[in-house]
């Protein structure tokens, strides 16, 4: 597996690529702007895109799923009915995927929304706007805060200390990393 980041400068949102060289098969998570180095990136390596994960349906994640539509068939995974204004096959709770070749776990995460996702694959846990490296991502009420500390808690900062976290926003981070350093954990509400 390898995974690639491709930075969306306009929205400074991420963008991952993971690939399977085994089976030729890749998957995107969070396709937001799609950049000709992307769409290179596929063909120069004969991928065939078999899967868009999206972990919140907000148009910094999801601005590029048109684009990639026009020119491959993917299917799009999430937690909304439809996204970018296409259905999608609906993830709901905690359970596995196996996408090119690959076994991808999801679980939900809400917090920063409501339809808030995790992917993990192998360990890499693409995160969205859940938490990123030092901070967590925005809620509106307090009660938002609180479940979404209590689902890092359960669901990331349970995981082994190496994992890696690949955030919707800013560079990549790791669960140890974010046990002792994420400081936005230790506020009150």
């Amino acid at each position: 597996m390898k995974i690639y980041s491709h930075l969306n400068a306009g929205s400074f949102s991420n963008t991952y690529l993971i690939s399977n060289e085994a089976t030729g098969e890749a998957i995107i998570i969070d396709p937001a702007k799609i950049s000709e180095e992307l769409i290179n990136q596929i063909e120069d390596n004969n991928l065939k895109l078999v899967a868009l994960l999206v972990t919140h349906n907000h148009g910094s994640h999801v601005s590029g799923i048109k684009t990639l539509l026009k020119i491959y068939s993917p299917k799009i995974y999430g937690a909304d009915y439809e996204i970018a204004g296409e259905n999608t096959n609906v993830i709901t709770s905690d359970g596995t995927l196996r996408l090119a070749g690959l076994i991808v776990k999801y679980m939900t995460l809400p917090g920063h929304t409501s339809d808030s996702m995790i992917y993990q694959i192998g360990n890499a846990i693409f995160t969205g706007d859940s938490i990123s490296a030092g901070k967590l991502g925005n809620t509106n009420s307090s009660y938002s805060s609180h479940l979404l500390r209590r689902n890092i808690n359960d669901k990331i900062f349970s995981q082994q200390e190496n994992t890696v976290l690949f955030p919707g926003h800013g560079p990549p981070t790791s669960v140890g990393a974010e046990i002792r350093y994420n400081i936005d954990m230790d506020e009150e509400e």
